[in-house]
């Protein structure tokens, strides 16, 4: 029988995404709390784009928005917050908060290093780009490695492709 293998990958998807954004934008357009505040909420690319007239309302605004994210079943680790906070720019608050996408090396090195440890010793691992693709004789093996990996606390969100 062939190896069988998958990819490990940090990707979301750009749909449930944007209907997100939209979803928050109509609700914070009709929300009693947010009338006259200026609030808004967009996607400008691989960028969310909040604003309003008060740091708590900007803070509200992406409340709303990471609301939205898990009900559409996005990772809210895909959102890279900026720890400073909604920066002033003129009257209104504005916080721009960009997508985070793909693993970058010292991630990569870290679940190499959980897989090597932790996980069953048949299942060999390889960095391509910005994705680790795992192989095992065992199908059992790499359902252990995924389960491992959501269970462990780390600083992307991971998902599964090309499982073959």
């Amino acid at each position: 029988m062939a190896d069988a293998s998958m990819d490990i990958v940090s990707k979301f998807d750009k749909q449930e995404v944007a209907n997100a954004v939209n979803t928050a934008a109509k609700e914070i357009a009709n929300r009693y709390d947010f009338k006259g505040v200026g609030a808004s909420v967009e996607l400008v690319g691989e960028v969310v784009k909040m604003q309003a007239n008060s740091e708590e309302r900007c803070k509200a605004v992406l409340d709303v928005l990471q609301t939205w994210l898990i009900k559409r079943g996005v990772s809210l680790k895909h959102l890279d917050v900026p720890e400073a906070g909604p920066r002033l720019s003129g009257k209104e608050y504005k916080l721009d908060v960009p997508l985070k996408e793909g693993i970058s090396q010292e991630n990569a090195k870290k679940i190499n290093k959980l897989i090597r440890d932790e996980g069953p010793k048949s299942v060999k691992t390889q960095v391509q780009g910005d994705a680790i693709r795992a192989t095992s004789k065992s199908r059992d093996d790499l359902q252990a490695v995924q389960r491992l990996l959501k269970e462990s606390d780390l600083d992307i969100a991971v998902s599964f492709t090309n499982y073959k």
